[in-house]
């Protein structure tokens, strides 16, 4: 499966414009992928929890581009010009991109690349002129997954205008099937914020259907405790990684734990799984520490090594532990490959840890942050 289409090309003369908008949720992964191999493909099976609050919205804009005049069937002037002045052919991807209202080069030639890259798949898209608008409910590259939201923001956006354009998709499923392929693309994780609750990304036989090649939703046999279940993210720092989830994937490749690490997380997946059905929070929220834990060990034992974590986050680590000793309830967290905690806890204790959170945590937080997440319904189209 690599839905290379060249037939999705709109007709010569036909002018087409059309706008386009979806808001697509951040993910946290409760077993990690970091390691990848071929075209975005994960080293091990990845499951993760939809989160409501934390999203990306996406607006693409699209026009065709006027090659020819209506008598003579060449460039128009203001064309020549301007493909001259930009040292750029009309076959060119053209791109005009904002995010949160500025004009971002580097996202915008990061954005183009990805296009390009894809061109084989939407042919169309070098026929048109593109806008994207892009924004954040939350802090970008702080190790919250904005390149799983943001880039599954856009890939729905792009099989929305396939769909306009030529009709395509018989069904929903294979529209988010085809959305979660792009998406993968673009960011590994990404495949699998654009399905609800929880999907699992990775061949693993414990999951029909499962595929190293887009995610599939998870949700039919997880006990209901987990539907509802919490996600507040304690803001550790704002600042910027300073190795991006790219860079460190790479150095996946010389890690002498690597092949170890692939193990242990097949074995813990199905651990997870278990408990997801069965509804064990005691055997849920441990994996989830460990894997947290295990992500960040596998970074500093890289060559060469770094951290993300600040000591803010240690701190965090240990008030939580400290407060479930305590009280014996089911709070635990993880982190994704950021400073950033996340607390993990059922809804049925959502008004004790709260207050804890607000209380004792939260000191701890620049700023005083917290994002208040809970598992979500997955992305959606936002008509303006």
């Amino acid at each position: 499966m690599d839905y290379i289409n060249p037939a999705l090309v709109i007709p010569p003369k036909t002018q087409k414009s059309g706008t386009v908008s979806w808001r697509s949720p951040s993910n946290l992964a409760l077993i990690k992928y970091w390691g990848k191999h071929g075209v975005q493909l994960p080293r091990n099976p990845s499951i993760s929890f939809t989160l409501a609050n934390a999203y990306t919205e996406t607006t693409l804009s699209y026009e065709s581009k006027e090659r020819k005049t209506k008598d003579e069937g060449r460039r128009t002037k203001d064309e020549e010009r301007r493909t001259k002045d930009e040292g750029r052919s009309f076959e060119d991807i053209d791109l005009t991109f904002l995010f949160e209202g500025q004009a971002q080069e580097a996202f915008r030639l990061k954005q183009l690349k990805f296009l390009e890259s894809i061109a084989d798949i939407f042919p169309f898209l070098r026929q048109l002129n593109l806008r994207i608008e892009s924004s954040n409910s939350f802090p970008h590259s702080a190790g919250i997954a904005s390149s799983a939201s943001s880039m599954s923001a856009l890939a729905l956006c792009l099989c929305s205008v396939e769909r306009t354009l030529f009709g395509s998709f018989y069904d929903e499923d294979s529209f988010l099937r085809k959305a979660s392929f792009i998406a993968r693309l673009g960011s590994g994780s990404a495949c699998r914020s654009v399905y609800p609750i929880m999907a699992v990304w990775g061949e693993t036989p414990e999951v029909r259907g499962s595929s190293d090649l887009y995610a599939v939703p998870f949700v039919e046999d997880i006990h209901p405790v987990f539907s509802t279940y919490h996600d507040d993210i304690l803001i550790a720092s704002r600042g910027e990684k300073s190795v991006s989830s790219r860079a460190g994937h790479g150095l996946m490749e010389g890690n002498v734990f690597a092949e170890s690490r692939y193990a242990q997380a097949r074995s813990r997946m199905s651990s997870l799984l278990s408990a997801l059905k069965s509804g064990d929070l005691e055997v849920f929220g441990q994996i989830c520490e460990d894997e947290a834990l295990t992500l960040h060990a596998m970074m500093m034992s890289s060559s060469p090594s770094f951290t993300l974590l600040r000591p803010n986050t240690l701190m965090l680590i240990e008030r939580l532990r400290a407060f479930r000793q305590r009280t014996k309830l089911p709070v635990y967290f993880s982190l994704d490959a950021g400073p950033n905690l996340h607390v993990l806890y059922p809804d049925e204790v959502k008004v004790e840890v709260g207050a804890f959170i607000q209380y004792e945590l939260a000191r701890y937080c620049e700023n005083g942050e917290v994002i208040g997440d809970v598992v979500g319904s997955g992305a959606e189209r936002v008509f303006i």
